[in-house]
């Protein structure tokens, strides 16, 4: 079954997310995801599948999150929509395979969807 990782090569999770991966034998399809972001409904098949909301992936700490989100109320629609146009928001990685999918926090943790 084909593997995705929605990947920053620049995050050392990330980077070890894929070598983990690669170990593994497998050699997934990478999305550079600040360069190519997921679309609304991507992102929205990506939450289902991990079963949480948008909040819970989301990187709290960067400057897009407190200029964007923080203090907002939105819909869960206009969230995707924005974690679309601000991509930095999103936690990685993010790896997907057929309908499940796993944040790579620690690395190890997509395993369990292989």
């Amino acid at each position: 079954m084909p593997v995705t990782i929605y990947h920053n090569p620049r995050c050392s999770k990330s980077r070890q997310t894929l070598t983990l991966l690669q170990e593994q034998g497998i050699e997934p399809a990478i999305v550079e995801y600040l360069n190519t972001p997921p679309t609304a409904a991507e992102l929205d098949r990506i939450l289902n599948m991990l079963g949480i909301e948008p909040e819970a992936l989301m990187r709290k700490g960067e400057s897009e999150y407190k200029e964007h989100f923080s203090g907002r109320s939105l819909s869960r629609a206009e969230t995707i929509a924005l974690m679309v146009q601000h991509p930095k928001v999103i936690e990685r990685p993010i790896v997907v395979t057929g309908d499940k999918a796993a944040i790579g926090r620690p690395p190890e943790s997509v395993l369990a969807i292989l």
